[in-house]
């Protein structure tokens, strides 16, 4: 494993399965491991500081990281990604492993939260427990994403303009306008929003490389492997999520073993704001604590 310090925000790079990894940590070394893993396109800084200190405060070493083609970690031209869901999963094993983190607790929102479902079904020897965040098992059964973000998706003109990865600007009044249309019935704090955008403007090497996170094949776990998930779950998930209905997560919660839901008021489909924390940081303090 080669290992780089970072100036940057105290991060560092790892050398694992291939690539770099850019991640920062937070709380004592010796802390039980939990790693937060992003949803696509986000860099890791969207798992807001005070969010991971709180978590850091329990006791945990809690590690958050760049995937693939966001922020600081190796990065593949826009149309040009050499690599499937399942080497992201194999990326999150190897980050574990590296980090001397087995067994770890994962937290993963949206794709992380697919990525973190099937490293529990591909590699459970890596894991103490397992939260999954605005996520979905995948199906026709469940409800489709809100009429309104169906629209706004038809009226996107589909990748971020080529200023984006020059104008500071004008990469805030994106990101402000996804937080709008993604998030719940919580008002947008448009000042947090543009302090976790310019920081992401200032680390990434490409902004518009997430988005090969759309058009790569999916990890493979299926929907069917759900039920040989054996280690503690969580699900917490939104009542105003408009890409994954609740019911979402309800089936998460009803198809894993003895998973528990903690459905968020007013939550939409994003990374946990400030006002609801109180809620999900003991939530998941207490899974950890209790899964050992």
């Amino acid at each position: 494993m080669r290992e780089q310090l970072h100036e940057h925000h105290g991060e560092r790079m790892l050398s694992v399965n291939g690539v770099d990894l850019c991640i920062a940590e937070f709380g004592e070394e010796g802390g039980q491991g939990l790693v937060l893993v992003p949803g696509a396109s986000s860099a890791s800084d969207w798992w807001d500081d005070a969010f991971c200190e709180a978590l850091a405060a329990g006791g945990l070493r809690v590690v958050r990281y760049d995937l693939r083609d966001t922020g600081r970690s190796t990065t593949r031209p826009l149309g040009r990604a050499d690599y499937t869901g399942d080497d992201l999963v194999e990326d999150l094993a190897a980050l574990i492993r590296a980090l001397d983190l087995v067994p770890a607790h994962v937290v993963g929102l949206s794709l992380g939260g697919g990525l973190a479902q099937q490293l529990a079904i591909a590699h459970p020897e890596t894991l103490a427990s397992l939260t999954l965040l605005s996520t979905s098992p995948g199906g026709d059964d469940l409800p489709p994403m809100s009429p309104e973000l169906a629209a706004s998706f038809d009226e996107a003109s589909g990748s971020p303009a080529d200023s984006t990865r020059s104008d500071r600007e004008a990469h805030f009044r994106e990101a402000l306008a996804d937080e709008r249309r993604f998030g719940g019935t919580i008002p947008v704090d448009e000042q947090r929003i543009r302090r976790i955008a310019d920081r992401v403007f200032d680390r990434s090497i490409d902004l518009e490389a997430g988005a090969n996170h759309w058009g790569i094949p999916s990890a493979s776990g299926t929907r069917a492997q759900l039920a040989d998930i054996a280690v503690p779950t969580l699900v917490v998930h939104g009542t105003a999520d408009p890409l994954f209905p609740l019911a979402h997560g309800e089936a998460l919660a009803r198809e894993i073993p003895d998973a528990r839901l903690l459905a968020v008021p007013g939550l939409g489909h994003q990374f946990p704001p400030p006002e609801t924390w109180d809620l999900i940081v003991p939530a998941l303090l207490e899974h950890v604590r209790s899964a050992g």
